[in-house]
């Protein structure tokens, strides 16, 4: 990240005030030099006023040297070289102090007076030196001279080093302006590609949830139903030979159907990037997971299953020789795919758990179509204990499937026993 500011400064390792050594370095060499054109201006200084040489040579060395704190107080140099301009020394002093005030982060009214001090103490001196001159007689120019020379040499020693100040100063701060907002603009970035992996890895958590809840209502059931009937099939291959082939047929085709169905859902899976193998390794994560997910969607609303299965359903059930029944309240009409696939996905993973849990227990399917919604329900009575169990596994993810499935639509799922030691399993989707 680019460093600004108080990072930038100790990023450099300055002494004092200065940010870097080269500063240092600068401001040291210019106060040096200023101090000797002061110490040498001392000599006439010291003469016109009438003290000792070394007097006035120790008095400009001192003046001099204030340049040296120029970047910490520039008000301060550019008072003393106002100060000493009637000595007639600090030139370098005024310019140097007028082009670091104007270049500071001061505010202009004090850069504004500051500058216009030293203008009118310039010309006031210039104005002076230059009329003495002429009464000596060193000058024989016209009066007009007199306010030229002053005006010139004031503006001259004036203008320029706070016009190139203030030049420095805004590109300065433009500049750091800049940095600040390279360094927000990177920062903001940062926090969007956090935020992407944050999406992304959701996405993929969300994806991989889907996958799970599809491949186990696709399974379960058709599985569960296949495990039924090849018990069944055991117990009467001896007693009733016909009823064994009517088991083994049932079998083959739930079979198939189980195989088709996990083929559709593989070819869904596969169809998400399948256009060119040799790029999937460019593409982002995040994007195989929404591609994947919408072509799911798309397969899901085209070949999913609907209501108009849910008496076919509880056929495949009562043959596997559970004792089931069906009720259909209200007028049957045309809901969108996704209504009619988890309403089919509820009962379907009910029928299952019935199979699983308990078998022999006769059960009631009952399903309402209202004005908003729709209604399921699946209430199986307490098992026989005489009943045989195929001992189906269980892995505990249907009855959450399920209430996935229907929270995600924006409707109500409800499980639990009942008080006659059953189970009931409720559902309210809305209509649209």
């Amino acid at each position: 990240m680019t460093a600004t500011g108080e990072e930038h400064v100790t990023a450099r390792g300055g002494s004092w005030w200065w940010a870097r050594r080269r500063s240092a370095v600068f401001d040291v060499s210019l106060a040096v030099v200023s101090a000797l054109e002061c110490g040498a201006e001392g000599f006439p200084f010291a003469r016109d006023a009438g003290i000792p040489v070394a007097a006035g040579v120790v008095f400009g060395l001192l003046a001099g040297s204030v340049l040296l704190l120029r970047r910490r107080w520039p008000i301060a140099v550019v008072l003393v070289s106002i100060a000493i301009t009637p000595a007639q020394m600090g030139f370098l002093m005024g310019i140097v102090g007028l082009y670091t005030l104007a270049a500071s982060e001061l505010p202009r009214r004090i850069i504004g007076s500051l500058a216009g001090m030293s203008l009118v103490a310039t010309l006031i001196v210039t104005f002076v030196k230059t009329r003495q001159d002429m009464v000596r007689g060193d000058l024989d120019i016209g009066d007009w001279f007199v306010p030229f020379a002053a005006i010139t040499m004031s503006l001259g020693f004036t203008a320029p080093p706070v016009l190139l100040g203030l030049y420095v100063g805004a590109r300065r701060r433009l500049m750091e302006s800049l940095r600040e907002r390279a360094d927000s603009l990177e920062r903001e970035l940062q926090l969007l590609a956090e935020r992407a992996e944050e999406r992304a890895e959701w996405a993929r958590n969300e994806e991989r949830t889907r996958i799970a809840r599809e491949m186990h209502d696709v399974v379960a059931h058709r599985v569960s139903l296949m495990v039924v009937h090849a018990a069944a099939l055991q117990a009467v291959a001896r007693k009733d030979p016909e009823k064994a082939v009517r088991n083994a047929a049932l079998v083959g085709d739930m079979g198939r159907q189980a195989l088709t169905e996990l083929r559709e859902m593989l070819g869904v899976l596969r169809s998400g990037g399948g256009e060119r193998r040799e790029r999937a390794a460019s593409v982002p994560l995040a994007a195989v997971g929404v591609a994947a997910a919408a072509a799911a969607s798309r397969a899901a609303d085209d070949e999913g299953p609907c209501l108009a299965e849910i008496e076919e359903l509880v056929g495949q059930s009562a043959a596997a020789g559970m004792v089931v029944d069906l009720s259909v309240e209200g007028d049957a009409r045309s809901y969108p795919p996704q209504v009619e696939q988890t309403a089919y996905r509820v009962v379907q993973e009910a029928l299952t758990n019935v199979h699983k849990h308990a078998a022999g227990a006769k059960t009631y399917v009952r399903l309402a179509h209202r004005v908003s919604e729709i209604a399921m329900q699946v209430e199986n009575e307490p098992p026989e204990a005489a009943a045989s169990s195929a001992r189906l596994p269980s892995g505990g993810n249907g009855l959450v499937g399920m209430k996935e499935r229907v929270a995600a639509l924006g409707g109500v799922f409800v499980s639990g026993p009942t008080d006659a030691g059953g189970f009931r399993v409720s559902a309210v989707i809305p209509a649209s």
